[in-house]
């Protein structure tokens, strides 16, 4: 970290960069309560509480894990006139110690990679209150087929994605995307200029200094400093491969709007489920099938989901159970239910996204479902023959979808294999 204090910014980014995406939320309260996570020493933090919100009262909550960083902010705050309206807290992006509700603009600008961007978009939504905007940038790549040396650098660190992946997760993770804003390559010439110009001086230093015996201070210094020249040498040979983004993104059911507020299903839950099920469908099949599959073990607890209506009954339910693809484990999604007199109101995409969600936070890498392909194309699905993933019976090849939760985790190719309840 020696090496990135007093640096203006800790990743790509610009003023008029942090302005863009700032127009792209809409309105905002005229005092709104801002969470700047990640902040660094505070370039955005400070810019938010100056001009967020129509009289530009911010107050802003900043936090990071690195003290010195804060320091820095909390001076330029206090230079600024701005004490009383940026707070600077140390703290863990993913365990953030606030109240669900607490926010009505988060805020990461090249920070969310620390844990990731889809365990981002799950942990932080509980933080916005009705009508909350969630913004953050991620790097991603910008050519449509990345080049072998561009790969090496970025795979085994932090792998890049498309936009289009990245769209269809925030989509998944039950965000609408209100505004996207590629950031320039001068955003990246704000980082890297003042970072280079101390790498500079950190070899002529070096390079004056007498030799000395092994330390491991100086040691480690060396390996940060290659490690920062590597940075800087595959920004310059491969840097129209990979760019940052910055996506602008509103829950659908930002802190629970009440309308349509999900949960896992509980044992009262039951006898509504099966309700529903049976008034959804044609056949008690359904219905059955949710019986059955309760009683199998491929029943995964915390994975049936119920989405209430306002007085308090199942007004929709959705299902993951254990499958595999060629022995590799994967998620069905089946069935889902919607009561007839809640049908076409949102309670269905509800209880489906944080069922999703759900998932992707106990660290499920894939989900297959067979429906629609217009209706589960919103939440980020793809035909599974793309992955070489295809069912044990003859269906049309759209119907058959796929959605990949983890890019981490490689996606298994071959054929389904359905709970037996399936009876396929």
């Amino acid at each position: 970290m020696e090496l990135h204090r007093g640096l203006p910014r800790q990743s790509p980014g610009s003023d008029a960069s942090t302005r863009r995406m700032l127009s792209l939320c809409g309105p905002l309260p005229e005092r709104p309560r801002v969470l700047d996570i990640g902040c660094g020493p505070g370039r955005s933090a400070l810019l938010l509480a100056a001009e967020a919100g129509g009289a530009g009262l911010a107050e802003v909550t900043a936090v990071d894990l690195h003290e010195p960083f804060l320091d820095e902010l909390r001076a330029a705050a206090a230079a600024r006139g701005l004490t009383d309206r940026v707070r600077a807290v140390r703290a863990d992006m993913d365990a953030l110690p606030f109240e669900d509700g607490s926010f009505d603009l988060v805020w990461a600008e090249g920070s969310a990679y620390v844990i990731g961007f889809d365990r981002a978009l799950a942990r932080w939504k509980r933080l916005l209150a009705p009508g909350g905007t969630l913004v953050l940038s991620e790097c991603e790549w910008t050519a449509a087929q990345p080049s072998d040396g561009a790969r090496a650098f970025w795979d085994p660190r932090y792998p890049l994605r498309q936009p289009a992946r990245n769209l269809a997760a925030a989509r998944a993770a039950g965000y609408r995307v209100l505004g996207v804003h590629p950031q320039p390559d001068s955003d990246w010439a704000e980082y890297y200029g003042p970072l280079g110009e101390r790498v500079r001086d950190a070899d002529t230093e070096s390079d004056t200094e007498p030799a000395a015996g092994p330390d491991t201070t100086t040691a480690a210094a060396s390996v940060a400093l290659a490690a920062v020249r590597g940075e800087l040498d595959v920004r310059v040979r491969h840097g129209h491969e990979y760019g940052y983004t910055g996506y602008v993104l509103g829950p659908v059911t930002a802190g629970g709007d009440g309308r349509w507020p999900a949960r896992p299903e509980t044992p009262p839950d039951a006898a509504g489920v099966r309700a529903v099920n049976l008034a959804a469908f044609d056949t008690p099949s359904e219905a059955d099938l949710v019986d059955a599959l309760r009683a199998d073990a491929s029943w995964l607890p915390g994975l049936s989901y119920v989405a209430e209506a306002p007085d308090g009954s199942v007004a929709a339910h959705a299902l993951l159970t254990r499958c595999t693809v060629d022995a590799a484990p994967a998620l069905a999604l089946a069935p889902v239910a919607t009561a007839p007199a809640h049908q076409r109101a949102g309670a269905g995409s509800s209880v489906v996204r944080a069922l999703l969600a759900a998932a992707r936070e106990r660290g499920e890498a894939l989900v297959l479902v067979l429906g629609h392909p217009e209706y589960y194309a919103r939440f980020g699905f793809a035909p599974a023959s793309r992955f070489g993933i295809r069912a044990p019976f003859e269906v049309p090849d759209e119907a058959m979808m796929a959605l990949v939760l983890d890019d981490r985790v490689p996606v298994p190719a071959g054929t389904i294999r359905y709970p037996a309840p399936f009876g396929v």
